[in-house]
């Protein structure tokens, strides 16, 4: 079954939004979060949902990986050069045809809209995530 979101239920609002379940230390650090740069900004109108295809330069050791992402509120502008935090070990996942490599991390606003997470601009990419 896919994941939908009902954007008037508001199904992200703190308010509402329940905890998670508690996981060992192992299960968070197990997964691989590093900064990147996003080099390349595409359209891709073959997605379900309105998504830009990105292409992230992940330094030296993991270089470019790309994947979609439903972030069409910031303009194509927003998003080239801008750093991003990617979870770059979940495997890859196929979208509409389009290989996905990593899984681009943001905060959920209220509504399922999802604002990248920040990163400062001297922050070398490539590096990790605590």
């Amino acid at each position: 079954m896919a994941h939908v979101i009902d954007p008037d239920a508001r199904p992200y609002a703190p308010e509402v939004l329940e905890a998670k379940p508690d996981i060992d230390a192992g299960g968070f650090f197990a997964v691989d979060m590093r900064v990147g740069r996003v080099t390349e900004v595409e359209d891709f109108p073959e997605a379900r949902k309105p998504a830009w295809k990105l292409t992230v330069d992940f330094g030296p050791v993991l270089g470019t990986l790309r994947t979609s992402a439903q972030v069409k509120n910031y303009a194509r502008e927003e998003l080239l050069d801008r750093l991003v935090v990617g979870a770059v070990n979940l495997g890859r996942k196929r979208i509409a045809g389009f290989e996905s490599q990593f899984l681009v991390l943001g905060a959920l606003e209220a509504d399922g809209t999802v604002r990248l997470l920040a990163v400062d601009d001297d922050v070398p990419v490539g590096s990790a995530v605590a």
